[in-house]
């Protein structure tokens, strides 16, 4: 069976809100009759929010939950079930609540690994409040990351690609960063019981993770009782998945470049956060919407260009309306007709299918109805920031790799927001190879003009231009240049243009989604001839080094973006899954979902803490 994260994890949190209890699928819950609260911090409601509603809850015997830090009274004869992650003041505050004996006994379940000084605080503090024995039982859960569809993951871990980029970033700030990610991912890895084979081009942070996370492995496999025993131990290496590591440097346009897929543009333009989404309906009043599975134009229409979308959603109302009069039709008789006795069955037949299909007809026009608001809301943007010439021109600059320069400054003093025309000059910028300093400065000034702040543009400029000297250095000073640029950004660089060859490929797919087909097929290939291989079931002395056996074909693979992720990467690599023969399954996962505008910042800030960009300008909005 493939791999499904959403349900692998729903499955571990309800086993959780039923008090660890294994849960019979027939019934769906393991105890009806124990009423229970829940309480979880911010992060774990998270956690929560795109898995189970509040229907959910009931039915698992939830009757009332908080977040930690509201004020709560006192609810006597109940359990408590605690989701909280494993932090000193999440621990006070679990002693403060059993000292105060607000719930009868307490279910403590923590989001990841409670480290064991933690643990002793906890036993420490309860013993002096003479409240352990409310502490009925204390559980890790391994669920410290965020599902939100089938194939797709967030460590919800913010400003990962400032903190890893950060000139200033010590040694020991670089480490903490790194074990937080593989923290994260361990986690994911226990909730799917999968042992992958680790690939990942060298130097950088993804090597840094992927040898972390290998040793990880290796020690936790050497428990006789380890997480993984189910998945079991001698599984031929290629049922294993291949977990590929890569970072956000590798293809740095993907994060801002505009898209015109239905997906992308509801992340990016309307802010979809968590599955949900706020919208403005008729007479300006908010309307929040659900956008996940459940959703089957969502699920169906997610991958189309926005016009297509819109054709979709007339031929939907189309349906709609024949289904509606055939209802009618049939259950109102035709006019004029005398009433036939024996004609009763038949016609009550007619009324019970009816009677029936409405919910089923209702519920297609509420998804309708929403679907509508939502491209109205996308449509009334497209006109007034002229997207869909950002989205064109973007993808017409990555594959002929120029731009004519009365057009790039045509869209620069255009339609669009500031950080439209900010991201619109750095793909100019990524996707041209190279370009005469007049020429950057002609851009620069056009970005002035239209009060834009260019710290971000700047601080790619920088690196592209360390690129172009590591690529140009001989062998004898190169080494320099690189322990220069370990210095200035705290970890090596990696090939911030994606390769201009990358962008010119015939197909336009992107550089990720070819590395990620290469890595899975296992043939020879000289783009990821110098991927690291990391097997944490083979002996260490094989670990990392590049000529393993194990290279594939897998069927399966996670594919993770250190440095945040987005919609775009995620539509190309499911392409990539189901274009194959026999259809192939990938999960994606990043350390944050971003759209354009928040990466944007991020490049920004960077730029501002290297002093670079023009300080004396708003910042961008």
């Amino acid at each position: 069976m493939a791999l499904n994260l959403r349900l692998k994890q729903t499955e571990c949190i309800i086993r959780m809100l039923n008090l660890n209890q294994a849960v019979s699928s027939a019934a769906g819950t393991a105890n009806e009759e124990v009423y229970k609260i829940l309480i979880y911090d911010r992060f774990c409601q998270d956690i929560l929010s795109p898995l189970i509603h509040v229907k959910d809850l009931r039915k698992h015997g939830v009757t009332l939950y908080f977040l930690l830090d509201k004020d709560r009274n006192p609810v006597h004869d109940v359990p408590a079930v605690y989701f909280l992650r494993p932090t000193p003041s999440n621990v006070q505050r679990v002693i403060s609540d059993a000292s105060r004996a607000l719930y009868d006994s307490f279910h403590l379940n923590f989001s990841s690994s409670i480290p064991r000084p933690l643990l002793e605080d906890l036993a420490t503090g309860t013993i002096t409040a003479d409240s352990i024995q409310r502490i009925s039982k204390v559980h890790d859960q391994y669920l410290e990351f965020v599902t939100l569809e089938d194939n797709l993951f967030s460590l919800a871990y913010k400003n990962c690609y400032v903190e890893l980029n950060d000139p200033s970033a010590g040694d020991k700030e670089i480490e903490a960063i790194i074990e937080k990610i593989v923290g994260g991912l361990f986690c994911v890895l226990a909730t799917l019981a999968v042992v992958p084979i680790i690939r990942c081009p060298r130097g950088g942070p993804a090597e840094m993770v992927a040898s972390l996370l290998d040793q990880r492995l290796r020690d936790h496999l050497l428990a006789k009782n380890n997480l993984f025993t189910e998945g079991g131990n001698f599984t031929s290496s290629f049922q294993r998945p291949v977990l590929c590591l890569f970072d956000r440097n590798f293809e740095l346009s993907v994060a801002i470049q505009h898209d015109f897929r239905y997906k992308p543009l509801v992340h990016d333009v309307l802010g979809l956060r968590l599955n949900r989404l706020n919208v403005k309906g008729e007479k300006g009043v908010m309307k929040s919407y659900e956008l996940d599975r459940l959703d089957p134009f969502w699920s169906a229409s997610g991958s189309l260009e926005f016009p297509e979308v819109a054709v979709e959603i007339e031929t939907q109302l189309s349906k709609y309306k024949r289904d509606v009069e055939e209802v009618n039709r049939r259950t109102g008789g035709d006019a004029g007709a005398e009433f036939d006795g024996t004609d009763l069955v038949g016609n009550t037949k007619h009324l019970m299918n009816a009677v029936n299909s409405l919910p089923e007809l209702t519920e297609r026009k509420q998804v309708i109805d929403k679907h509508t608001n939502i491209a109205t809301a996308l449509l009334g943007e497209i006109k007034e920031r002229s997207l869909d010439s950002y989205a064109k021109k973007e993808s017409d600059m990555m594959v002929r790799g120029t731009i004519d320069r009365n057009e790039l400054l045509g869209v620069l003093k255009g339609k669009g927001s500031k950080m439209d025309k900010l991201r619109f000059a750095i793909m100019y910028l990524i996707s041209t190879e190279t370009i005469p300093t007049s020429e950057i400065e002609v851009v620069e000034a056009a970005l002035r003009e239209s009060d834009v702040d260019t710290s971000a543009f700047q601080y790619v400029k920088k690196i592209k231009s360390l690129n172009v000297s590591l690529a140009s250095a001989n062998s004898a000073s190169r080494s320099n240049i690189v322990d220069w640029a370990e210095k200035l950004y705290g970890q090596s660089i990696s090939a911030v243009t994606a390769g201009v060859k990358n962008l010119l490929s015939s197909d336009h797919q992107l550089a990720l989604t070819r590395t990620v087909d290469a890595l899975m097929e296992g043939k020879p290939n000289p783009e990821i001839e110098s991927y690291l291989v990391f097997d944490p079931r083979a002996p260490k002395s094989t670990s990392g080094s590049s000529s393993s056996h194990l290279k594939g074909p897998f069927k399966e693979a996670i594919v993770f973006m250190i440095g945040g992720g987005n919609y775009v990467e995620y539509g190309s690599l499911q392409e990539l899954a189901h274009g194959q023969q026999p259809v192939k399954h990938v999960i994606y996962g990043t350390t944050e979902i971003l759209t354009g505008d928040e990466f944007g910042e991020q490049l920004a800030l960077l730029g501002k803490k290297m002093g670079l960009g023009s300080s004396n300008i708003a910042p961008v909005h």
